[in-house]
């Protein structure tokens, strides 16, 4: 049985251009983005990828899983799937961390780099893996890059 696949849009957004380069802006995406969405619950963890065009502007975002306090199932093949059928030319992959730190665990680190072999197969690049927790005053910035971090090291 063959199956024909199509993006829809769930709402319009603004027409602008929202590049997404940093850390910082991937971040700011989410705040504006993902985090106002009606489907967003900020109780559990949500695994999100934004689809990105070659000058790195965000062409959309899709959820991938819904977790709960503390855990997410991962798997590239639900990661890299609306990326190819929306012709991305790279992801960034985002998550939230409920207790609001924004450190990786051991887990989003080996799926990060699982993630990141099958970018490579696949021929799109994944350019960061940004976990977002709240901000707060002992916590001002409320995001940690992996790349940052130095897990995408070859």
């Amino acid at each position: 049985m063959a199956f024909e696949y199509k993006l829809t849009a769930l709402r319009e957004t603004a027409p602008e251009v929202f590049q997404c380069d940093t850390p910082e802006r991937a971040a700011q995406y989410w705040r504006e983005h993902i985090a106002t969405a009606p489907a967003f619950n900020p109780d559990v963890e949500g695994l999100y990828v934004l689809l990105l065009n070659t000058r790195r502007n965000v062409k959309g975002h899709v959820l991938i899983s819904t977790g709960t306090l503390d855990t997410l199932l991962v798997h590239p093949r639900e990661t890299y799937r609306a990326a190819i059928v929306g012709a991305a030319s790279a992801i960034v992959l985002m998550h939230s961390h409920p207790s609001g730190d924004p450190s990786p665990s051991e887990a989003d680190i080996r799926a990060t780099r699982d993630l990141i072999r099958a970018g490579q197969l696949l021929k799109m690049e994944l350019l960061d893996h940004v976990i977002v927790g709240r901000a707060s005053e002992h916590q001002p910035r409320n995001h940690c890059s992996l790349r940052e971090l130095g897990y995408f090291a070859g």
